[in-house]
This record gives C-alpha cells, structure tokens and sequence, in this order.
C-alpha cells in the first residue's frame, strides 16, 4: 500500500494546480510569451484561425506591397528615358546654339557616360541599401539637371560659338547632362532591380522584368509626342514649329522629380531574407560554402562559433586541432535543414541579433556572387559583346535627327520649304524606335518565360517545346545589323531616304530584345540575389561603345561639310556623312554575334540554363 503523502504537501500540490490563483500570472506571462496550444485556457480553434488570419493578412500585405512596387517601377522606367529623345532637341543645338556637331556629339556622348560608368557603383548601393535612396538622388539629378540645361538654352549661343553670343559657356551645357544621364541610372536601377528581386522566383519572371525595361524604351516616344505637339514654338505665319526646348525642358525636370519622390516612397523590396537565404542554399549545394569564412568554425572564448567576426587571429581550420573537430564537417555534411542550425549556432554563440545576423549574412553573400560575377569568363564575353551592339545602336539613337537632313537633296525644299524631309521627321523616327524597341522587349521577355529550358538539366524530359534565350538574343542581333547595313549600302536608304524609317524599326527590334534578354540572361546565370551589381557592371560596357561611334560620326560629318561648301553652317549632305561610319557599326554588331555565340557555348558545356 503507497504510504499516504503529509497533509501539508498535498495541499501544496493542490495550490500549484489551481487554475483560478494562477490566471493572473498566466496572463501576464501569456502577453510576453507564445503560448501552447495544449494550455488549459486556450481556445484551440480559435488560436489557429487567428494564426490562419494573421498570416493571410501578412501574405496580402506583401502581395499589395509587391504590386504597389511593380506599378511604380513601371512608372518610374516609363519616365526615366528621358535621353533617348536626344535627337528631337539635338538638331536646335546646331541651330539655335550654334554648337558644332562636335559640341552636339560630346553632349550626347556626356549624357552617355554619366549614364553608364556609375552604373557599377549605383547598383551595388542599390544592392546593399534598397532602391529608394536611390530613387530620391535620381529626382535630385533629374530636376537640376534639366532646369540648368533649360536655361542654359534660353541664354543663347556662347560666347565661343561659331557666330558668338552671350550666353552660358558651353561646359555648363556639358554640366547638365551629366546630371540628366546619371539620374537616367539612377531611375532606371532602383526600378528594374525592385522588379528582378521580387519576382526573383515567379514563374513568368523575364516578362515581370521586360515590362519596366519596355517601359523606359516608351518613355522617349511619348515624351516626344508631348514636346513635338504640345510644347512647341511657333513660326512667324502662325504654324506650329520645332520643339520648345525652353519648355521642354522644365517640362521634363518636373515630371522627373515627382516620379523620383513617389519611388523613393513606394520602391520595396519584399521577402528579400529568403531571397538571400535561398542564394546561400545554391552556394551550399554547389560546395562553396565549404570554403568560406563565414560559416567556418573559429574559436571564441574556448567555443567553436561560426563567423567571420571572431577577434582572435588564430582562426582554426578543420584540420588544425582537436577543438574544432565537433564542429570540422558541418558546413560539408549540411543538407537543406542545416542553414537554419548554422543560423542558431551563430545567434548562440556570437550573440548576434536576428537584424545583425541577416546584415551579416546578405554582406557575405552580395561579396561572394561579385567574386563569382567577375571572375567568370563568359560574363567578359557578354560584355564585350554588349559593348559591340549597343554601343552602334546609341551613336544611331542620338544622331538619328542629323542623318535626316544628309537624306535630303539639297534642291528639295525649293518649290515648298513647308514639306517634311523625305526621310521621315526626328519625333517620327524617335517614336519608331521606342515603339519597336517596346514590342520587341515585350515579346522576347514573354517567350523567354514561356520556352525557357528548365532551370535542373537533371530534370526527366517532357514533350514540351523548350529553347535557350540565346536562340532570341542572336536574332535580335542579326535584326540591328540590317538597320546599319540598310545605311551602308549606298544602292538602299542612301537613294530612297523612305526606306531610312525601315532601318529605325529593325535597330528598335534589335537593341530592344537586347537590353530585355541581356539583364534577364544575368539574373538566370549569376542569380538575382547580386542582380543591380552584376547589371550595373554589363551596363556600362555600352558607354564606351558609344562614345567611340558617336565620335567617329562627328569625324565623318565634318569632313563631308567641309567638303561640301554649299550647304553652309556646317551641315552636310550626302553619302559620306554616315556611309563609312554605317559600315564601321555593322562590322562592330558582327562581332558581337560571334562573341555571344562562344558565351552560348561555353554554358552549354558546362550545362548552364539560360
């Protein structure tokens, strides 16, 4: 017979059961604590509907967040092309300023570099920092540097122009668009990297990345229809003449700066945690992980810890001593639950705060996929080939409102000076572009989704119709080709200047398939976790390209101006204004075809997906 418990004790026992004299402490506890399902005084159904509640109504919340995000990027990118309508006001330099073609070429060409050169670096602060400071320094950039150049132009030719005058030096001018061109990237980063990154795993995400790039290519189409029709001057009998550049202008720096705050606002990136532990489980299956300090054991005060921010300087390795050898194999025996024991080792023995651990974390990741980037061969290839294409594709963009005028006979406008150029007018040929170039990054985005190989190539095959992206970019190049080779010959456009509308389409097609499946080939090859940083750096590679046709453009058509005296004030005419420089660019896209085509095959032996 069980010896019968003191009364004492058993009325102890009986108190710490109390329900009622414990409810207060349990409640207090309960607003401090989660509490267990299993308590007596919880409600079980109805904790788990509100656990169901709470995280629908998170999961909406991201989903609003992410589609308030996508919306503003599109109209960010939709605004930010700005300088693509170049050749709408480049034409009234010549004229009204008296700049040289010299003087119009090395303001494209500055808005060009101040475009692409910073690109590396505003993508890795967008990378570390997110998108809307960003945002906010594009609105600075924009609006002072289109309200400087505006009245830059309303002061009038310079001193040193070909006739003088008294207006602002023409290094001012060049100040502007400097301005104007690193706002450009600025704008254009924060809004296509918020997309790459919150779509990152979406089934349809080359479109979900194709639509703000197609929407920067629109921008200088409609922003040229609004300065071509609403904004412009009129001429002494009453009819509605060139572009207001004046105007224009300032029309541009307010609408800039509004769209800047409102990305600087509205710009987040979601989930991007496990946008970056997703990135540390690639590493981990690939075996970098192995390799790295961060998740190496070290010792600190007498324990194996994980980390790079141990204060000893005899960092143990696995194969140093006893004292790591609990801890020697766990970053190479780890499977796909391991990242989260590392994660609390960490917190345990660094005393590290969930912020600082993931700050820790995305730093160790962002640095090595930038080792990986530049250290990879093909990624030269791409960008060399990038340089190639898109360099031709910029120098015609910005010359495309003077290559009209060399189109016309010189006898033309002899019976009726009020007939548009035979070659088409500069709005007309800027719309083509951005209407071609909008299509093209639309379609191939959309196809790149829907046809893409799968992402294992391990994966058992299917009866589905797969092809690489490789197959739609090198087209596309072909395509930009024959826009140049249409110039080159002098058989084609150089004798019917009609065709010369044909040579905009096909360069629209082909750059605007280009900048939609090069940045969508980046994200697939080298993640999207180092996207701004990795774009940024293939983005620049245009700058040089088109510097080096936008000069020798300048070169060929001063030289056929002072060989042709009887055009005057320095305008040329004729074949050799831009024949020689046309074959200089289709020979350059040529190249570039050969280039990726290696890239193409170097993936495929080492059983990349693109």
């Amino acid at each position: 017979m069980a010896p019968q418990s003191p009364p004492n004790e058993a009325h102890a026992h009986i108190e710490t059961r109390e329900f009622d004299a414990n409810r207060s402490l349990r409640s207090h506890i309960s607003q401090n604590h989660d509490r267990s399902l299993l308590d007596d005084d919880v409600d079980f159904m109805g904790e788990v509907a509100r656990g169901i509640i709470d995280r629908d109504r998170r999961r909406m919340k991201r989903e609003v967040i992410r589609t308030i995000s996508f919306l503003v990027a599109v109209l960010s990118c939709l605004c930010a092309g700005s300088i693509t309508g170049f050749s709408l006001y480049g034409p009234r330099f010549l004229k009204d300023l008296h700049y040289t073609q010299y003087r119009v070429n090395a303001v494209s060409i500055t808005a060009e570099l101040a475009m692409y050169l910073p690109v590396p670096l505003f993508g890795y602060l967008c990378d570390r920092y997110s998108p809307p400071p960003l945002s906010l320094l594009a609105a600075c950039l924009f609006g002072s540097g289109y309200i400087l150049a505006a009245f830059t132009y309303r002061a009038g030719p310079p001193p040193d122009s070909t006739k003088g005058g008294d207006g602002y030096p023409f290094g001012i001018m060049i100040l502007a668009f400097v301005g104007i061109g690193s706002g450009t990237s600025c704008m254009y980063l924060a809004s296509v990297a918020t997309c790459a990154k919150n779509f990152a795993t979406a089934k349809y995400r080359g479109f979900m990345l194709a639509v703000p790039i197609a929407a920067f290519g629109l921008s200088g189409m409609w922003q040229s229809q609004v300065g071509a029709h609403l904004l412009y001057t009129r001429l002494p009998d009453g009819k509605k003449g060139p572009v207001d550049v004046y105007k224009y202008f300032l029309f541009l720096a307010g609408i800039l700066i509004g769209v800047g705050v409102l990305g600087a606002l509205a710009l987040r990136i979601v989930d991007e945690d496990e946008l970056i532990d997703h990135g540390v489980e690639q590493m981990e299956r690939s075996g970098l992980l192995e390799h790295s300090d961060f998740f190496r054991p070290t010792p600190s005060r007498g324990q194996s810890t994980y980390g790079t921010m141990s204060g000893d300087h005899d960092q143990l390795h696995p194969h140093d001593s006893e004292a790591s050898s609990p801890n020697d194999n766990a970053s190479e025996n780890t499977d796909d639950d391991d990242i989260e024991n590392l994660t609390q080792s960490m917190l345990l023995s660094k005393q590290l705060t969930e912020p600082e651990l993931a700050s820790q974390k995305k730093s160790w990741l962002l640095n090595h996929a930038t080792h990986s980037f530049l250290t990879d061969r093909t990624m030269y290839l791409l960008a060399a080939g990038f340089l190639l294409l898109a360099g031709p594709g910029e120098a015609y963009i910005n010359n495309v409102g003077t290559i009209i005028p060399t189109l016309t006979p010189a006898h033309y406008y002899s019976h009726n000076p009020a007939l548009d150029p035979p070659a088409g007018l500069p709005e007309t040929h800027v719309s083509m572009i951005a209407l071609t170039s909008t299509i093209a990054r639309l379609f191939t985005g959309t196809l790149s989704d829907l046809f893409a190989p799968p992402s294992n190539p391990n994966a058992p095959p299917t009866n589905a119709l797969h092809f690489s992206r490789l197959v739609l970019l090198l087209p596309s190049a072909v395509l930009l080709l024959l826009s140049f080779v249409l110039l080159a010959i002098p058989q084609l456009v150089p004798q019917n200047p009609s065709w010369f509308l044909l040579s905009s389409a096909l360069l629209g097609l082909g750059y605007g398939a280009s900048f939609s499946l090069v940045p969508i080939i980046i994200s697939v090859v080298w993640g999207a976790e180092n996207f701004a940083t990795n774009w940024g750096v293939v983005a620049m590679m245009p700058a040089g390209g088109a510097a080096i046709w936008s000069v020798a453009y300048s070169v060929f058509y001063s030289k056929g101006a002072d060989s042709d005296s009887s055009t005057g004030e320095g305008e040329c005419r004729g074949y050799s204004c831009y024949g020689y420089w046309a074959i200089g660019c289709s020979l350059s896209v040529a190249v570039a075809i050969v280039l990726w085509s290696f890239a193409w095959r170097t993936w495929r032996r080492r059983r990349v997906v693109v």
